[in-house]
């Protein structure tokens, strides 16, 4: 029974051992968190490259879909007019073939009663008449407006277009260029991500998210933080060059690293890109 507990306490030490051993120190964390810096300012370095064009691109594309459903929508608008412009031409053939009509019986009343309201019928096909070569006239006014709408509206899309050609043709050059280098950082991003704990990662995210050029994780230059440029009391810098915790800048709020690693980093992360 003893050497059962005995046997049984040997287990769950070296358990222990293993489970400590696998443990991630605070200078693993640190080189984690500082290459993910590294990766992630490249690929913010590439998306400033770009700067506005993918966005110019996209208004550019919803400016020239907007200005093709608005020629759409005209020639529709016109194609009404224009059938009722049809509608009212042959509402005025029956109006005079009507007028015709009733002065052909008006020859054959027989009395003044008849006379009378032959002549009613006749005045009303008249006005009838008026009314449509009226609304004619508006239609063909309308339909002349929308036409120089129509000229505005294909020049200023033509200039979109050509615009966005251009423009689509550079970002697609820049794209080209980029594009495999940025697939590959991001890939690697998600990979060095992974090796940090939420928590960790989590500051990280809301501290490049706060600070100027994303840089979250900055190393000692010339006794001061990258990216404040205050002054780190010597002990503190100590502290820092030992790796045993987590320090920020108490100016930024960005992580600490001391040169050596960040040196050391930057050459790896280079290795590693190339």
């Amino acid at each position: 029974m003893q050497s059962f507990y005995r046997k049984k306490t040997q287990i769950q030490f070296i358990t222990y051992n293993m489970a400590k051993s696998k443990e991630v120190t605070v200078e693993e964390k640190l080189r984690a968190l500082y290459d993910l810096q590294l990766i992630d300012s490249r690929i913010d370095e590439i998306k400033s490259v770009r700067g506005e064009l993918p966005l110019e691109v996209e208004d550019l594309q919803d400016e020239v879909i907007g200005l093709n459903k608005r020629l759409v929508n005209l020639d529709e608008e016109v194609a009404v007019l224009k059938k009722e412009i049809s509608d009212k031409k042959l509402a005025i053939d029956d109006a005079n073939n009507l007028v015709k009509k009733y002065t052909e019986q008006q020859k054959k009343v027989r009395n003044n009663r008849e006379f009378n309201s032959i002549s009613k019928e006749t005045e009303f096909q008249e006005l009838e008449i008026e009314l449509a070569e009226k609304r004619i006239k508006e239609h063909r006014a309308k339909i002349e407006q929308k036409n120089e709408v129509i000229e505005g509206t294909k020049a200023n899309l033509a200039r979109k277009e050509e615009l966005l050609k251009h423009k689509a043709a550079e970002l697609n050059d820049i794209m080209s260029d980029t594009q495999k280098e940025e697939n590959v950082l991001v890939s690697k991003s998600k990979e060095y991500a992974e090796l940090i704990d939420d928590n960790l990662l989590t500051a990280y995210n809301r501290i490049r998210t706060n600070v100027k050029n994303g840089l979250a994780v900055v190393s000692i230059e010339r006794g001061a933080s990258g990216g404040s440029f205050f002054t780190i009391p010597p002990q503190r810098q100590v502290e820092i060059s030992s790796r045993k915790k987590i320090i920020t800048d108490e100016y930024s709020g960005r992580i600490l690293v001391d040169g050596a690693l960040a040196e050391e980093e930057r050459e790896k992360i280079e290795k590693l890109l190339k």
